[in-house]
């Protein structure tokens, strides 16, 4: 079995920008944002056939081909900056929307090759074929380690830690403000946010539950984000308080920090982006080591040249009020941060 490492966190951490140095790596099959476009689906209970796993990779991602379809596709869908032969009208395979097009230019030609192995594959458990999709993505792409890297997904990791009993995870974090402000400016996380505003103003557990009935009872501008397509200016132009992604950053960082409790150290660690910025041929070394991958010189001074530094102090850049109400709303998830250093 291939070690597997799952990236976890917030998002909007330099996550991306690890992603591709992690491509880099001679030694590290690189799956960028996989179980963010497989989601909801991603990871079911009990044994499926192989056709069931090939449905769960080719079907597309609902929510992200609406976004695309309304204008507000995200900065991180690579598939339809080079589109093949799917659109987000006729529906982007999920594994090609932002998984495939790092490990190749032919993302279509590569859906069709896997398209049959994966359908030969027996009934197991869920495991079983990740395993196996990794073996032949390994084979075709290189890699002996596998890193899986998603933003928004510290989520899964109960699940994942079902599912993959020996994995190794990295919570990735960033600075709460300056997370918080790029949060702001991201379609992604203002859908998250309006997702979440809903579920609240429904008395509901969970944007699942989430039907037809609710949707009626929700203010126009809610409403509206479930036309098809939907005014993009409902999503990006509403003055929502940079505080309330300040608060959506300490739910997930607390929410990651629970969920990672009680791994043995060999299995869990920590990167802080800025720990990146400020020492990234340490933490590159310490990262690629830990997903059982070799501190490899020329591989460290690629991923050195590909960071940038300017994104750290955003924040500060906000009004004086501003800024300490952002600070104030990331008090919780530093706490809990501080609380799992301890």
């Amino acid at each position: 079995m291939r070690p597997t490492t799952f990236i976890v966190g917030t998002g909007r951490s330099g996550s991306s920008a690890l992603s591709r140095i992690l491509n880099a790596h001679p030694e590290v099959l690189s799956l960028n944002e996989m179980l963010a476009a497989l989601t909801p689906v991603a990871l079911p209970e009990g044994q499926i056939p192989g056709t069931e796993f090939w449905a769960i990779l080719s079907g597309p991602n609902g929510i992200f081909d609406l976004m695309t379809r309304s204008g507000a596709a995200l900065p991180e869908f690579l598939y339809t900056r080079r589109p093949g032969r799917f659109s987000a009208d006729n529906g982007i395979p999920a594994l090609a929307l932002m998984t495939l097009p790092p490990l190749t230019e032919d993302p279509d030609t590569a859906l069709d090759e896997l398209e049959p192995v994966v359908c030969s594959w027996p009934a197991r458990e869920i495991a079983g074929h990740y395993e196996a999709l990794f073996d032949h993505l390994s084979g075709r792409y290189g890699g002996k380690v596998v890193v899986e890297r998603s933003g928004y997904s510290v989520s899964w990791i109960p699940r994942l830690r079902e599912v993959f009993g020996e994995a190794r995870f990295v919570h990735l974090y960033r600075d709460g403000p300056d997370c918080a402000v790029s949060m702001s400016r991201h379609p992604g996380y203002r859908m998250i946010y309006h997702l979440r505003l809903m579920v609240e103003m429904c008395g509901l557990t969970s944007i699942d539950e989430l039907g037809e009935e609710q949707v009626r009872t929700l203010p126009p501008e809610l409403a509206g984000l479930f036309a098809d397509p939907f005014d993009r200016r409902l999503l990006m132009d509403g003055d929502i308080p940079v505080a309330c992604f300040g608060r959506l950053w300490s739910q997930i960082v607390t929410e990651g920090v629970e969920s990672l409790r009680g791994l043995p150290p060999e299995r869990v660690t920590a990167l802080s982006y800025e720990d990146l910025i400020a020492a990234p041929g340490r933490e590159l070394a310490r990262l690629a080591e830990f997903a059982g991958a070799s501190a490899d010189p020329a591989w460290i001074a690629h991923g050195t040249r590909e960071l940038d530094p300017t994104r750290h102090g955003a924040a500060l850049r906000l009004p004086a009020a501003e800024l300490a109400e952002l600070r104030k709303a990331c008090e919780p998830g530093e706490a809990a941060l501080a609380g799992a250093k301890g």
